[in-house]
């Protein structure tokens, strides 16, 4: 395929799945990514030192919601690249106004944005004050209407997960056709079943790391590594800081570790554990699974497209601290009497997310187009 290729995204200043979609995918398809605010050192710990010249800013943004997403949507709104590319891959939910004036496009669709739409409740009650709710309300109406306007200048959508393709159909009126995000998978290895449990995850409530640090506050002689990337707008930073005020002794929170440091973590830990609520599909975990470390994750969301219940992993359904402490305990003792009753299974499964499989599926979607 001989296609010059424009890929589009948000922000590039905090590296979480799906910006590690978007990295592999300028990296596969030799694509140039658009986007507003960009944090080069981060770009390069996570290994993609070589896709950093072809990121391109649109113009730098504020830092804080909801000003971050709407800048955001009206500089894509704007943009025009005037056919200087054969093709544009939306890879992110904001950015998908860019469909508007650039054509023919893909919608690679992480989640419809989910602050307005799945988890617009959850959102206005956690993280805005009430003074401002109704200002709020305000802003959800306008942005829903755009986003299912701005929706119909989409060529083809395709999305990470069946949990996000009933979204869409839910959501925005449309079909969708799932090809799982990619990890690759040879990057990463089976160390040791060591001593201490891993969670990777952005610092943010809807991720229920409280969950996480209220079992492990009742298991001192456990130990939980989290590695919890967070930017400096204000919901962001009160989460972290929570977290860490909290966090008991038996529990370490790092920010922002080197890709390699991260693989080494997952390839000496005990298990993984994640909390995410109603995740879109979760990356993190196939990182694991590929690592050969069970995991244990709530039974809802993407989760229960990545986990075999019983095999790769726990599944906990309505989980809370007494459940995931209880899961904790189980799986604790089974590692200890098994060590590697989980790494050949859990290794062979995360084969079918793999970054050659995932590329090619998308190289033929658009080659279709």
């Amino acid at each position: 395929m001989n296609k010059k290729i424009a890929l589009f995204h948000n922000y590039m200043d905090n590296i979480g799945g799906a910006e590690m979609v978007a990295l592999y995918l300028a990296r596969e398809f030799n694509a140039d990514i658009y986007t507003t605010n960009i944090n080069p050192e981060q770009i390069k710990k996570m290994g993609f030192k070589d896709v950093l010249p072809r990121i391109h800013s649109i113009g730098t943004i504020p830092i804080s919601a909801p000003f971050k997403q709407q800048f955001a949507l009206w500089k894509f709104r704007l943009l025009n690249l005037k056919s200087a590319y054969d093709f544009y891959i939306i890879d992110g939910d904001w950015a998908m106004s860019g469909a508007v004036n650039n054509q023919p496009n893909l919608w690679y669709v992480h989640s419809p944005i989910r602050e307005i739409w799945d988890l617009y409740e959850y959102v206005r009650n956690n993280n805005v004050p009430w003074i401002l709710r109704p200002i709020f309300d305000v802003w959800v109406r306008y942005n829903r209407y755009l986003n299912k306007k701005y929706t119909e200048k989409v060529g083809t959508l395709v999305c990470n997960s069946v949990n996000t393709k009933n979204r869409v159909k839910k959501y925005l009126g449309k079909e969708a056709e799932v090809i799982h995000p990619p990890v690759k998978t040879s990057d990463f290895y089976f160390g040791k079943t060591g001593d201490y449990w891993l969670s990777v995850n952005r610092l943010l409530n809807m991720k229920r790391i409280d969950v996480q640090l209220g079992a492990f506050a009742r298991l001192p002689h456990e130990k939980l590594i989290i590695v919890g990337s967070y930017e400096q707008a204000r919901h962001f930073t009160e989460y972290a800081e929570h977290c860490n005020t909290i966090k008991t002794p038996n529990v370490e929170i790092r920010s922002w570790v080197s890709r390699e440091e991260l693989i080494r973590l997952y390839a000496n830990c005990k298990g993984f554990i994640t909390t995410s609520k109603d995740e879109d599909f979760g990356l993190s975990v196939v990182e694991a699974l590929a690592s050969g470390k069970p995991v244990i994750a709530p039974n809802e969301g993407g989760y229960k497209e990545t986990v075999l219940d019983g095999k790769t992993g726990i599944l906990i359904q309505d989980i809370d601290v007494e459940k995931l402490l209880t899961t904790i305990q189980k799986l604790g003792d089974e590692l200890s009497r098994e060590p590697l009753k989980y790494k050949d299974i859990c290794m062979q499964h995360a084969q079918q997310f793999d970054l050659t499989l995932f590329t090619e599926k998308i190289r033929k979607r658009i080659e279709k187009i």
